[in-house]
């Protein structure tokens, strides 16, 4: 199910991508791989890595462009700057979209993670240094579709004990309606919302830099981004549309659900998409 879902067709991006912090440093890290797929029939693979270290300012690096090949998926945990390993719990997915969206493709783009809690351990050589890591927790999650939105907000946020939050909130670039936020919280092996695609209209969201926010149902999300902890990405879509991405890998989080407050202090994954 979570193989490539490339299969040649023109105007489709396809991604992969981990994140994780050093659990000895709270240095945060990103991969991320895509193929890109233009609509005039010419798709390339390429990606980058970012460091986000606590004594420095982040540190970015891009990879290809090399020709994409169907069904190939990008190793994540070996390339030419690192070299990784990973063991995960073996909990079930997290569909942060519905089930059905991220099988069929019905909507114009879906984002799932297959390893919600994953442990890496291995090095990381960026900018002239290098991190040894050892069982720094993380995710690896997928994402498909036809580009990009018009405007986005992610976040990952380990809350501790296996409980995890993800966030996904996103204006369609047509029909540019309000930030819809499809939201997955799981606490002690349970997801809620059970429906998230429908209880995304009972959220709302404020997608800023470099604080956003998304609300509603008892649950209140405030994520910060600290302007010297960020990286900005051109991205460019299968049309030829761009946006630029402001990601961190050392944000704040701070989770207020029915009573209980959680307080992600500089280890949460998070970014905002803008056009």
């Amino acid at each position: 199910m979570f193989g490539p879902k490339w299969d040649g067709r023109p105007g489709r991006l396809e991604v992969w991508y981990t994140t994780f912090t050093d659990p000895v440093t709270g240095t945060g890290f990103w991969v991320h791989v895509e193929v890109l797929a233009s609509r005039d029939g010419v798709a390339h693979e390429h990606g980058w890595i970012a460091v986000f270290p606590p004594d420095a300012e982040p540190v970015f690096e891009r990879f290809g462009p090399v020709p994409a090949v169907v069904g190939r998926e990008p190793d994540l945990l070996v390339g030419s700057q690192w070299s990784l390993t990973a063991e995960d719990d073996g909990s079930a997915p997290l569909y942060t979209f519905p089930r059905w969206a991220w099988k069929t493709g019905l909507l114009p783009a879906a984002q799932v993670v297959p390893r919600v809690l994953t442990w890496f351990t291995g090095t990381v050589t960026v900018g002239g240094r290098t991190w040894e890591l050892r069982a720094a927790p993380g995710a690896i999650a997928r994402i498909y579709g036809h580009g990009n939105a018009h405007r986005w907000a992610w976040l990952h946020a380990d809350l501790g004990g296996g409980d995890v939050l993800e966030i996904v909130a996103a204006v369609a670039r047509r029909p540019r309606l309000r930030p819809l936020p499809l939201v997955q919280l799981r606490l002690s092996g349970v997801d809620w919302p059970r429906r998230p695609l429908l209880s995304a209209f009972r959220f709302t969201a404020r997608i800023e830099l470099p604080v956003w926010t998304v609300r509603g149902l008892g649950l209140d999300v405030t994520v910060t981004q600290d302007p010297s902890r960020c990286v900005r990405v051109d991205y460019t879509d299968p049309d030829g549309a761009t946006a630029v991405c402001v990601n961190s890998e050392a944000a704040t989080a701070e989770v207020v659900f029915r009573g209980r407050r959680w307080l992600v202090d500089g280890r949460a994954h998070a970014e905002v998409g803008l056009r």
